[in-house]
């Protein structure tokens, strides 16, 4: 497969080796910004690039590409990395039990093992402004998702499953395991809020209930 194809009429997809590597190629060109380029989008191991019709096409922007060299950022520009310390109560996670179960471990080792990664934020969709965050610990991973879905999560919830956890921003149906919740607002569409960017290191913070309840609502 060729590393760049056309998705749609104004935009390339580019496949990179892994995870690491989609991330350089994304930040380089974001730093680069060429002026054709309108909007980029990482997820996982593709980057998404939309550009201006009126000012190139793919046969040249495919040429540009392949034409870089795209290396790590300088250290200056890692050190910029965006970090994010995100509240979680896991005591208000329903699933916690469950996925102390399924790993043969207490839910203190559930959330020692949730709070101890630093997780990279490889993709967001699902709803508006849902990080995808990878990856789980090893002892953490391979929990399935539930056989029946919940019909409604709340907007903080943490859930996990396979290698991932992630965030519900909104009121949605979702089948994850939901092993607690952050009292933060982490998308307004209204206001064009999202706070969380492919690229941005998360770790979460353990809080109790009192916290969750003061820090309602409150943003990132």
């Amino acid at each position: 497969m060729d590393q760049f194809v056309p998705l749609g009429d104004q935009a390339v997809l580019a496949y990179l080796p892994d995870e690491a590597a989609a991330l350089r190629f994304a930040e380089n060109l974001r730093r680069a910004a060429p002026p054709w380029l309108v909007d980029l989008v990482q997820a996982y191991t593709t980057v998404a690039l939309y550009y201006d019709l009126q000012r190139t096409d793919f046969t040249a922007i495919a040429a540009f590409l392949r034409s870089q060299q795209f290396e790590a950022p300088a250290p200056s520009a890692a050190a910029a990395l965006r970090q994010h310390a995100i509240p979680c109560c896991y005591e208000i996670g329903p699933d916690l039990e469950r996925v102390a179960k399924f790993i043969g471990n207490s839910t203190d080792e559930v959330i020692r093992l949730h709070l101890e990664t630093e997780y990279t934020v490889y993709a967001i969709g699902f709803c508006p402004g849902f990080p995808y965050l990878g990856y789980l610990p090893e002892k953490l991973s391979g929990v399935p998702r539930l056989e029946s879905p919940r019909l409604r999560v709340e907007p903080g919830s943490v859930g996990l499953t396979g290698r991932q956890t992630g965030i519900y921003t909104e009121a949605r149906p979702g089948g994850w395991n939901l092993v607690g919740r952050t009292p933060l607002e982490l998308v307004h569409v209204a206001d064009g809020y999202f706070p969380l960017r492919t690229g941005d290191r998360v770790r979460f913070r353990r809080i109790d209930e009192a916290e969750f309840h003061k820090l309602l609502g409150q943003r990132l």
